[in-house]
C-alpha cells in the first residue's frame, strides 16, 4: 500500500518559510509603527504651532516665562519622564505651555479667565510627580522654548519666536532625528 505523507525535510522547509515570513512581518510592523509616531508628532507640532500663532494674535506675544526661557534646545536633551536624569525644564516649560494654550490650570481644571486655543487630547497630556507635561507619541515630553526670543544672539535656540520640538524617541542628543518647528 502506497501512502502519501510529508517527509521531515518538507516539514522543516515549510517551517523555515513561515519563520522567514513572520520575521518580515514583524520587522515591517515596527517600521510602520515608528513612521506612524513620527507622522503624528509632526501633525501635533503643526497644530500646537497654529495655536501659538492664535495666542500671539490675541496677546501680542508668544507664551513666555522664565521656565520657557530656561529650556535650551541646544543644551537640554533628555525629555524622558521615566528617567532620573531627565531635564526638569521640559516639564515646567510644558506645563506653562499647556496652561496657556488649553485655558486650564495645572490640575487640568478650566480657568475662568483664560481662553482655550488648543484642545489637548488625553494621550497628549502626561503627569510626572504630579506635574502635567505635554507627552509626544514616543512617551517623552515636548520641548517648548522661547530662549532665542529672550537672548537674540541665537546661542540658546533656533527660532526668533519659539522652538517647539520632540526628540523623536531619542534621548542621546542626536538632533538629526528630532521633529521640530525650525
Amino acid at each position: 500500500m502506497n501512502r502519501r505523507a510529508f517527509t521531515l525535510v518538507e516539514l522543516l522547509i515549510v517551517m523555515a518559510i513561515i519563520i522567514v515570513l513572520a520575521g518580515l512581518v514583524i520587522a515591517t510592523s515596527g517600521y510602520v509603527q515608528e513612521k506612524s509616531k513620527r507622522s503624528r508628532t509632526e501633525a501635533e507640532i503643526a497644530a500646537m504651532s497654529a495655536a501659538l500663532e492664535s495666542y500671539k494674535a490675541d496677546n501680542g506675544i508668544y507664551p513666555t516665562n522664565p521656565d520657557t526661557a530656561a529650556l535650551y534646545p541646544t543644551a537640554h536633551f533628555n525629555p524622558d519622564p521615566d528617567s532620573r536624569a531627565a531635564d526638569a525644564q521640559y516639564f515646567t516649560a510644558g506645563l506653562y505651555l499647556y496652561t496657556q494654550l488649553s485655558g486650564n490650570d495645572g490640575n487640568q481644571q478650566p480657568s475662568p479667565a483664560a481662553r482655550s486655543y488648543f484642545q489637548f487630547k488625553p494621550q497628549l497630556v502626561g503627569q510626572r510627580n504630579g506635574i502635567v507635561f505635554l507627552r509626544d507619541p514616543f512617551g517623552n515630553s515636548y520641548g517648548y522654548s522661547t530662549a532665542k526670543s529672550e537672548v537674540p544672539t541665537g546661542r540658546d535656540g533656533y527660532n526668533p519666536t519659539f522652538d517647539l520640538w520632540s526628540t523623536g524617541g531619542t534621548i542621546d542628543g542626536n538632533q538629526a532625528k528630532w521633529l521640530k518647528n525650525w
